[in-house]
């Protein structure tokens, strides 16, 4: 069975480009809470940067959609967050998952599931053609001591 949530927040947002600095720092904001050191809030900045960027960039190529992004901190100190788009879907996710694979052009290098995979502990994507794309992201905050 699943842990309950401690604390959550939820925010929707059109897939503008200039929404992707407010997602970082919602989350960043967020994840305070828990105390994180310099470098876990940055490791959850980067990987929110890259799920809601290949929301705008990705699901939503021609025209601007909806972007959901869902907090939840538990009491073991781990944040789950959830990047949801209604767009165009992935037609592959595993091949999405490959590092330098990117339906964007040659502007674009290929590496956000690779990043997001390596700043967090866990990382699920769903994702179906026509319907949209869930990326679920886990990471523990270790406690430093002397702090509950």
């Amino acid at each position: 069975m699943k842990a309950k949530a401690s604390n959550f927040v939820s925010v929707d947002f059109p897939s503008r480009s200039a929404n992707e600095g407010f997602a970082r720092t919602v989350a960043a904001c967020f994840a305070a809470q828990l105390d994180p050191t310099l470098d876990e809030v940055n490791d959850i900045k980067t990987a929110v940067s890259e799920a809601v960027t290949n929301a705008i960039v990705h699901a939503y190529p021609d025209t601007i959609g909806k972007v959901s992004m869902k907090l939840r901190i538990y009491e073991d100190n781990g944040m789950e967050i959830v990047i949801r788009d209604w767009g165009v879907g992935i037609e592959d996710v595993e091949q999405a998952r490959e590092p330098m694979f990117s339906t964007g052009g040659e502007e674009r290098a290929g590496m956000g599931f690779t990043i997001m995979e390596s700043f967090m502990d866990k990382l699920r994507v769903r994702s179906a053609p026509g319907k949209g794309t869930t990326v679920t992201m886990r990471r523990r905050i270790s406690r430093r001591a002397g702090v509950k």
